[in-house]
């Protein structure tokens, strides 16, 4: 199964739930920079302001600094945790000339990858620092997911700002499971 058909999957079964009366089961999951990329969209960022931001690559830390100086319109107004999300995104997406295309994002390269093994519990309640991340991504168990080396970066940037959830914060559905080897 492609990325691309794992992230419908996950999109499938929260809108299902959303249709079914049930809220977002994965709402206590950090919105990655896919999501608020698309926010800062839909408060008046425009495509051509946004092809003009992401021309020039950049580092996070420098995406971090530009977007606490209000790069991108109505960036200023994220929080700490969100900017350097939608940093380290903006850093793996590199030019983004069509925001109806936007890549997946450290959430949803949670949701659809560490899923196929694990219930996100296992994942998203963790506090580690990024080698630690890379290190199980590197892992026997870990290297048939299919991702690329950059992906790997951007789940492990993405975990690192967002992980570490109270379990107490996390569903009482999700709470109890764990890998599926």
């Amino acid at each position: 199964m492609t990325l691309s058909s794992k992230i419908a999957v996950v999109l499938f079964g929260i809108s299902a739930g959303a249709a079914l009366g049930g809220q977002d089961l994965f709402s206590f999951v950090p919105d990655g920079g896919r999501t608020l990329l698309g926010r800062l969209m839909s408060d008046g960022l425009d495509a051509a302001g946004l092809a003009q931001a992401t021309a020039t690559p950049a580092s996070a830390q420098d995406w971090a600094d530009r977007l606490a100086k209000d790069a991108l319109p109505g960036s200023a107004t994220l929080d700490e945790w969100q900017r350097q999300t939608l940093a380290d995104y903006l850093a793996y997406a590199g030019p983004l000339a069509d925001p109806a295309n936007l890549p997946p994002d450290g959430r949803d390269l949670a949701l659809a990858q560490c899923q196929s093994c694990h219930i996100i519990t296992v994942v998203v309640t963790q506090d580690r620092p990024r080698e630690a991340w890379l290190g199980t991504l590197a892992k026997p168990s870990h290297v048939e997911v299919p991702m690329t080396p950059a992906e790997r970066g951007q789940l492990a940037d993405y975990l690192v700002v967002n992980g570490g959830i109270p379990i107490d914060d996390v569903p009482v559905e999700l709470r109890a499971g764990g890998a599926s080897y």
